[in-house]
C-alpha cells in the first residue's frame, strides 16, 4: 500500500499526476538540455537569461550565425506549447526546433520559460507572457550600460521587425497578448515600452475551445474532450469555465477580434489534429471580425498535432519552416 505522502490528489491522464504531498509527476515532455554556444547543425548560438526573479521568468535566446558583427535581425518572441502544464523553452524538442527557425528564418528568437500549471495555475502563464513581452520590448529604449539589459537584443535586435508566436497553448498565449496589445493601443493604457509595434504573429495549432462543438467536432463526448479536461485542470477557477474569453475567443465577454494588435497573422492547422477545426473556426472568426489586418490559414493535410516539432526532417515540416521564414521578414 502506498504511503500517505504518495497518495494521489488529482491527475490529468496521460499528462501528469499530482500527489497529496504536493509533488507533480509529468509523464510526457522531452528532456531539459543546456543551451548550445554554437550548434554544429544550424550554426545557431543559444544562452539562457533571467527576465524576472519574482516571479521567476526566464528565457532561452537563439542567435543565428551573423554575416557581420553589427547585423540587425528580426525578433521573434516565442511561447512554447504543452497544454500550459508540460514542456519547456529549455527542452530538447524546442531547442532543436527553434534553432531551425532561427537559422532558416535568420531571426533572433526569445523563447519564454513561463510558469506551468498545476504548481502555478492560470492566469500565471498569461501574466508571465505579458511581463516577458514588455521586458523584451524595453530593450528598444535601454542600452548596454544597464545591468539587466540583454546585449544580444540591443546589438542585434531590429525592433521594427518584431514578431510573436507559439504552438498550441503558446499560440493561445500569443493570441491573448495580441488582444491586450491591441486594446492598449486604442485605450492608451499599458502599451509596450519603446513604442514597439508587433509586425506579425504566428499561431501554430492554437488551443481554443468552448462549451459548444464547432464545424465537424463530435457533439457526443464533447464534455469529456481533452481540451475541456486540460482547461479545467490548469485553470480550475476560470470564470465561466471553458467559455472564459482566454480559451474561447468568441465568448460573450471576449474582447473583439477586430482589436488584434498586429497587421498580419499566420495560422497553421494539421489535418489529423483534434484542434484542426478550432484553428479554422478562429481563422474564419478573425476574417469576419472587421479586423483590418491580413490573416492566412495554412492547412497541412495528413499531419498530426505539432508534427514540425517532433519530426522536423519531413517534407511538410521543412515546408512549414520555409513558410514561417517567408513571413518573418
Amino acid at each position: 500500500m502506498a504511503s500517505s505522502t504518495k497518495e494521489i490528489s488529482r491527475e490529468l491522464p496521460p499528462l501528469l499526476r499530482v500527489y497529496k504531498d504536493g509533488t507533480v509527476e509529468r509523464f510526457l515532455g522531452s528532456p531539459i538540455i543546456p543551451p548550445i554556444p554554437l550548434d554544429p547543425q544550424t550554426g545557431v548560438s543559444s544562452k539562457d537569461i533571467t527576465i524576472s526573479q519574482n516571479p521567476l521568468i526566464s528565457a532561452r535566446i537563439h542567435l543565428p550565425k551573423l554575416t557581420n558583427p553589427t547585423q540587425k535581425l528580426p525578433i521573434l518572441v516565442y511561447y512554447h506549447g504543452g497544454a500550459f502544464c508540460l514542456e519547456s523553452a529549455f527542452s530538447f524538442l524546442h531547442q532543436r526546433y527553434l534553432n531551425i527557425i532561427a537559422s532558416q528564418s535568420n531571426v533572433l528568437v526569445v523563447s519564454v520559460e513561463y510558469r506551468l500549471a498545476p504548481e502555478h495555475p492560470l492566469p500565471a502563464a498569461y501574466d508571465d507572457g505579458w511581463f516577458s513581452l514588455k521586458w523584451v520590448t524595453s530593450h528598444n529604449i535601454i542600452d548596454n550600460s544597464i545591468a539587466t539589459a540583454e546585449p544580444w537584443l540591443i546589438k542585434h535586435g531590429d525592433f521594427d521587425r518584431f514578431y510573436i508566436g507559439g504552438d498550441t497553448s503558446g499560440a493561445n498565449i500569443a493570441h491573448n497578448l495580441l488582444l491586450r496589445v491591441g486594446n492598449s493601443i486604442t485605450t492608451g493604457v499599458e502599451s509596450l515600452p519603446g513604442d514597439v509595434k508587433i509586425k506579425g504573429a504566428i499561431l501554430a495549432f492554437p488551443l481554443f475551445w468552448s462549451s459548444k462543438p464547432v464545424l465537424s467536432e463530435n457533439i457526443e463526448g464533447h464534455e469529456e474532450s481533452s481540451p475541456m479536461k486540460v482547461w479545467n485542470f490548469v485553470y480550475p477557477d476560470a470564470v465561466n469555465g471553458i467559455d472564459n474569453p482566454l480559451i474561447n475567443p468568441l465568448a460573450s465577454e471576449a474582447l473583439g477580434l477586430d482589436t488584434i494588435g498586429c497587421p498580419k497573422m499566420l495560422v497553421f492547422v494539421a489535418g489529423n489534429d483534434d484542434l484542426r477545426d478550432r484553428g479554422i473556426w478562429y481563422y474564419d472568426a478573425v476574417k469576419e471580425s472587421g479586423w483590418k489586418g491580413d490573416v492566412e490559414l495554412v492547412h497541412v493535410e495528413g499531419e498530426e498535432h505539432c508534427f514540425q516539432i517532433y519530426h522536423p526532417e519531413t517534407k511538410n515540416s521543412v515546408d512549414m519552416v520555409k513558410r514561417i521564414a517567408s513571413f518573418l521578414v
